[in-house]
């Protein structure tokens, strides 16, 4: 699939700050997003010892039987430093070229990491979504910024992530009494159609069923 190259990879954090600040109004939040998806893409990193490698997975599902129609795999080593906030410019590179080499091109993008939930409401899901012109959605284990109160236990149960007086997210509940996700906005999707895609994609598991084959490939080299 075609990823746009909109912009250098930074070298300094004043650079990537810049490049959050200049394509953050690229988000598009305020349209609903694609109801009923087929093709969902999962993708997360793994790195290696000293950090100095990253490796990135893309898995393609096909919904609802969840079955992988595609996955790659790639791995090229970390050139930008380990900073709060900035995190992509570690792993876009490589998950960039992982979706490059997709054949297929998915409906809808869900990664491990934040979008709007972030310091300047461009976290990696946005990031992502805007250079790959997709849906895209950020689930994450643990929160990064705001405040949320713990959902109900039961499946579907959610509370908001509020950073003073605006939602930026949703503390949502994958699996009866099991600890929630959390999930923000990262481009071309509302966040009440996020939150029924990411429970769509989790029968079984806490992670959504893209995130979790993704994230065991890039660890592991096989499927999950």
């Amino acid at each position: 699939m075609q990823v746009r190259r909109l912009h250098d990879w930074p070298a300094t954090v004043a650079e990537a700050e810049a490049i959050q600040q200049r394509f953050r109004p690229l988000v598009e939040l305020d349209e609903p997003g694609p109801d009923q998806v087929e093709l969902v893409a999962g993708l997360d990193v793994a790195y290696s010892a000293g950090d100095e490698r990253v490796t990135a997975a893309v898995v393609v599902l096909r919904v609802p039987a969840l079955e992988v129609v595609e996955r790659v795999v790639v791995s090229r080593p970390v050139r930008f430093p380990y900073v709060p906030g900035l995190f992509a410019f570690r792993e876009l590179p490589a998950l960039v070229e992982a979706l490059e080499k997709l054949s297929t091109t998915p409906e809808l993008l869900i990664c491990d990491g934040y979008g709007l939930a972030h310091p300047r409401r461009f976290g990696l899901a946005c990031h992502l979504g805007v250079l790959a012109g997709l849906p895209t959605i950020g689930v994450a284990k643990t929160a990064f910024i705001g405040t949320y109160q713990t959902p109900a236990p039961e499946r579907g149960s959610w509370s908001p992530i509020m950073d003073g007086d605006e939602v930026v997210g949703r503390s949502l509940r994958t699996r009866s009494d099991v600890k929630p996700v959390f999930v923000s906005q990262g481009h071309r999707v509302g966040l009440d159609n996020a939150c029924r895609h990411v429970l769509r994609l989790t029968p079984a598991y806490r992670l959504p069923e893209p995130i979790r084959q993704a994230d065991h490939l890039s660890r592991t080299g096989q499927d999950a």
